[in-house]
């Protein structure tokens, strides 16, 4: 299920009544950055919903209703180079010079992503995904909006930050508990910590770094924002 909220920032990427779309799959990626933003904008915040079809339905459907002048496709990422590092940015396809520049000033890096079917939930996949792809980092969603946007001729970049390292296991394989839609299930969630108690603290850190990681990408966006016009 997607949800569209109209946020505006000080200014707008370009034109200051062009519109900017800045997509996330889940409400956890973006609060920091809706919270930042003042009431009135240009801006609009797409939450898409987690993997490519829900991506793909989501994004069609908001430039159908109003096209705007740039996409962003933001979120998190799983680390496959080794020396990333939570709340590191990365960024690709960044088709306006100008936004490289404004991303690079911000501190994000230049990175190649591949986007997945699943969750990659251990180290062992994403050592397996790195060697494979030579890809910095994996995600789901930015490959399709990127594509979508390349047939509407909308400028668009992928701007994510790395949730967990390359390093590291995910507490539990997120994959088995998704519903037909790519939901989170709760019931199922419920269900595997019932079984397993212990991966309650790995969980509670994984949400605590979540949050880290959600703050340093609504910094880097809102300085974009900010120093692009």
């Amino acid at each position: 299920m997607s949800e569209q909220t109209t946020l505006k920032p000080p200014h707008s990427i370009g034109n200051s009544d062009s519109k900017t779309l800045v997509c996330f799959a889940v409400k956890e990626e973006a609060a920091p950055f809706q919270k930042a933003l003042p009431p009135a904008s240009s801006v609009t915040i797409l939450l898409t919903g987690m993997g490519p079809r829900n991506a793909a339905k989501s994004i069609r459907q908001a430039i159908t209703t109003d096209k705007p002048a740039l996409v962003l496709t933001c979120g998190f990422a799983g680390g496959l180079r080794p020396d990333l590092k939570t709340g590191d940015i990365l960024f690709a396809n960044a088709t306006d010079p100008q936004l490289a520049t404004a991303l690079t000033s911000a501190a994000a890096q230049p990175g190649r992503f591949h986007c997945a079917e699943r969750v990659a939930v251990t180290a062992a996949e994403k050592q397996e995904l790195r060697s494979k792809t030579g890809a910095d980092a994996v995600e789901m969603e930015s490959a399709i909006i990127c594509a979508i946007c390349r047939e509407n001729e909308i400028p668009t970049a992928t701007v994510r930050v790395i949730l967990d390292p390359a390093n590291e296991d995910l507490p539990l394989d997120f994959n088995k508990l998704m519903t037909a839609d790519d939901e989170l299930s709760y019931t199922k969630l419920s269900a595997a910590l019932a079984l397993a108690p212990g991966k309650i603290g790995a969980l509670l850190r994984l949400q605590k770094q979540s949050q880290t990681a959600a703050q340093a990408l609504a910094r880097v966006l809102e300085s974009v924002l900010k120093s692009s016009t």
